[in-house]
């Protein structure tokens, strides 16, 4: 069989090739040593860490928090270590509300693998949905422990959904179910519209911008780097929506509005900072 086609709002093609190959080169080795650390680091939490706090911290919400604001700080270490490197540079806009957010369904956009981790680095009470092939990976004594996984049904995910809010950690959703796509968009799902109106919780708005995230993005080589410079992050917090706003409406007409809400927002931002950048 054929090697199956890449949709072309994910093609690189257009990318300029790299000026210094020795540097893009030193630059991929360095991105690939990051994502064994990351993923030794993952094993090593799963299988030694976590047991031991699960030793001493009781009930099971109890440890849940704990190992969350751990998380949280091992996150915040490893892009440290990344921007330490040179591979990255990152820059928080407002950074000091995100330690303030409580009971909030968070919605940003997905442009790479590194977003939940910078968003969870900067909310130390954070839980978020995953997708379920992350549980055939070394992640998995972490996410079975701590977060919400896509295959779930429907109406048990809302239940873990709305006990995890009312609990006060705040909820990380990708409404495109994907990473973004180079090009064009995806189709914003009603997920986090449907979880934040059935919940009474608002949802604070997430723009991730900055340059090309070659390397990062769905479908790119695996030994891959921006052509040409570090990865820039450029996060911002934009403005809550008020689910009061819409409590009026029956819910799935609620939950369109909200996502086209959500969809509005990001595309605002998002050319905004292109024509800042231009």
């Amino acid at each position: 069989m054929g090697k199956a086609k890449i949709d072309d709002r994910y093609s690189a093609s257009d990318l300029p090739p790299a000026k210094n190959k020795f540097l893009y080169a030193c630059r991929c080795l360095i991105k690939l040593f990051h994502i064994g650390f990351f993923g030794l680091g993952s094993i090593v939490i799963g299988i030694l860490i976590f047991p031991v706090m699960r030793l001493f911290l009781h009930p099971k919400k109890r440890f849940q928090k704990h190992a969350r604001n751990f998380i949280s700080l091992s996150f915040r270490f490893f892009t440290f270590c990344m921007r330490l490197s040179g591979a990255i540079k990152h820059n928080f806009h407002d950074k000091e509300k995100y330690r303030s957010l409580r009971s909030k369904v968070i919605v940003a956009n997905h442009p790479s693998l590194l977003d939940v981790v910078y968003l969870i680095s900067v909310i130390p009470n954070a839980d978020c949905i995953v997708r379920g092939g992350l549980t055939k990976t070394p992640f998995v004594a972490i996410i079975r422990q701590l977060y919400l996984v896509n295959t779930m049904g429907s109406e048990e995910m809302l239940e873990l959904a709305k006990e995890s809010l009312a609990d006060g950690n705040n909820l990380i959703v990708f409404p495109e179910g994907t990473r973004t796509p180079r090009h064009g968009t995806n189709q914003f799902k009603r997920g986090a519209s449907r979880i934040a109106f059935e919940c009474d919780c608002d949802i604070q708005m997430v723009y991730i911008g900055g340059n090309d995230k070659y390397g990062l993005g769905k479908h790119d080589a695996f030994f891959s780097f921006n052509k040409n410079e570090p990865y820039h992050y450029d996060i911002y917090i934009l403005d809550e929506i008020k689910i009061a706003d819409y409590k009026h409406l029956e819910p799935q007409i609620a939950s369109r509005r909200i996502t086209e809400k959500i969809h509005e927002q990001i595309a605002d931002k998002a050319m905004e900072v292109d024509r800042r950048i231009i």
